[in-house]
């Protein structure tokens, strides 16, 4: 700076040119007096910088020529362009973000131009001679798109899908073979796998099945009794009553054996059934000729099987099922000292009825239902939820809302949406197949308020749950 001075009073010796240097001069020493305190240190910096690099300019400017130097010309317009790069390539001083700003995509910066390459009026090079493609704005995806991309992603791997079923039929034939060589006085029926894999409305993975032990009983020596009418109070479960034992006493049915207080038992006969799997049956030769291993569950209050192939892991659960009187009734006590009770399953109506009412008007009913099955799957809050309390929610939407084709998919997952909050609410889920029943009454307040939650914040934007 010394130096600028000296010079600085060179040039007032000069008339008019030097006063109008020195005011300019006197400006750049106040912005540099006062540029900490108003830019900061690396505002600051770079202004002094660009203000050294004017005053370089201004000095050759103004400086008298050697005239014995030829090169003196030549040499000033060298410094003056070196001075003006380093004007240019100061670097600015970070922008203050804004709030606004941190939605807005960041810009890849520039790229040098290759000799060889032509640069299109956006600013991207090409090579000379390729064909200019136009690039395609992003397009936001509609609810309806996003619903038919996501439910393209839930089906089940093909191996499971081939492997599962054969495996499970597989045991299935063997527990038959084996409780009829070992209880052939108990007339069971021809065992079936049942479960939405089996009926397509499977999603995500193949990991559970359930097999179905029919007991057959005689119309003539039993009958049903409404869990409506008993102490449970529970419309959803029923009673088998022995009947006529003054002139068919016990041991006229084969089932007498499971009789507590005139009544079917189901937990006795689960007992009796869970002992066989665990201590009777040789599941290390089943399994060895299969391919698998087959365990057990002991600990479990339900009849399951574990098994293990290289390519999957299966659950089996075993359902003692009796059909009366067009009732499907599951040996599924409910956890308490009433042990004489049988749940009434609505699976089988529920995927025929849906399926049905689809075939009517190529409705996309099994489309939605699978979306939410794999929504409440992928959910840990949901869990409780998938399966039969949303299948009953689609066929009371079923009755009121005509349209479901595929078309308006986006509608109906929205409108079933809005009617599980409802439900969630006021705590009740009628089935569709009996209003008595209320679908929700095994569920805990705590599991009801989470539910709840979930689905009311993904009414505004359903996409979260995809």
């Amino acid at each position: 700076m010394a130096a600028f001075w000296h010079q600085r009073g060179r040039r007032q010796e000069n008339g008019g040119l030097g006063s109008v240097i020195d005011g300019l001069g006197s400006v750049f020493d106040v912005l540099l007096a006062n540029a900490r305190l108003v830019l900061g240190v690396s505002g600051a910096a770079v202004l002094a910088i660009a203000t050294l690099a004017v005053k370089r300019l201004i000095d050759r400017a103004t400086s008298p020529r050697d005239e014995g130097d030829p090169k003196a010309e030549q040499k000033s317009l060298e410094e003056s362009w070196q001075d003006l790069a380093l004007i240019k390539t100061t670097p600015k001083p970070p922008k203050k973000q804004r709030r606004e700003d941190l939605s807005e995509p960041l810009l890849s910066p520039a790229r040098p131009l290759v000799p060889g390459e032509a640069r299109d009026p956006s600013g991207c090079s090409a090579p000379l001679g390729a064909p200019q493609v136009k690039s395609s704005p992003l397009r936001c995806l509609t609810l309806q798109e996003k619903l038919l991309s996501h439910s393209s992603q839930l089906a089940v791997p093909e191996i499971q899908m081939s492997l599962v079923p054969q495996l499970a039929r597989s045991i299935c034939t063997q527990l038959q073979n084996f409780l009829r060589s070992k209880c052939p006085e108990l007339p069971f029926g021809r065992f079936f796998l049942s479960g939405a894999l089996l009926d397509g409305l499977e999603v995500l993975a193949a990991e559970h099945i359930h097999l179905m032990l029919p007991v057959v009983l005689d119309a003539g020596l039993w009958s049903l009794i409404s869990g409506e009418d008993t102490v449970v109070r529970n419309p959803r479960y029923w009673m088998i009553k022995r009947i006529d034992l003054g002139y068919f006493p016990r041991g006229c049915s084969p089932w007498d054996r499971f009789i507590v207080g005139r009544y079917l038992s189901s937990s006795v006969l689960n007992e009796t059934l869970h002992k066989l799997l665990v201590a009777s049956i040789n599941w290390p030769a089943i399994g060895g000729l299969l391919g698998c291993a087959i365990h057990p569950v002991v600990a479990s209050r339900e009849l399951k099987l574990e098994v293990k192939h290289d390519q999957v892991e299966l659950s089996i659960t075993l359902f003692p099922v009796v059909e009366m009187e067009d009732k499907v009734l599951l040996a599924v006590p409910p956890e308490g000292l009433v042990e004489n009770l049988w749940l009434e399953s609505f699976y089988r109506a529920e995927v025929s009825r849906v399926k049905k009412l689809d075939a009517g008007d190529s409705g996309a009913r099994q489309l939605c239902l699978r979306i939410l099955n794999g929504v409440c799957r992928s959910q840990p809050g949901l869990h409780k939820l998938g399966g039969s309390p949303v299948t009953h929610v689609i066929l009371h939407l079923s009755d009121s809302a005509s349209d479901w084709a595929e078309e308006s998919l986006a509608d109906r997952f929205q409108q079933v949406l809005e009617e599980l909050v409802a439900c969630l609410e006021k705590g009740v889920l009628p089935s569709y197949f009996n209003p008595k029943i209320n679908l929700f009454s095994g569920l805990l307040e705590e599991e009801i308020d989470e539910m709840g939650f979930v689905l009311y914040r993904a009414m505004s934007e359903p996409e979260v749950l995809l």
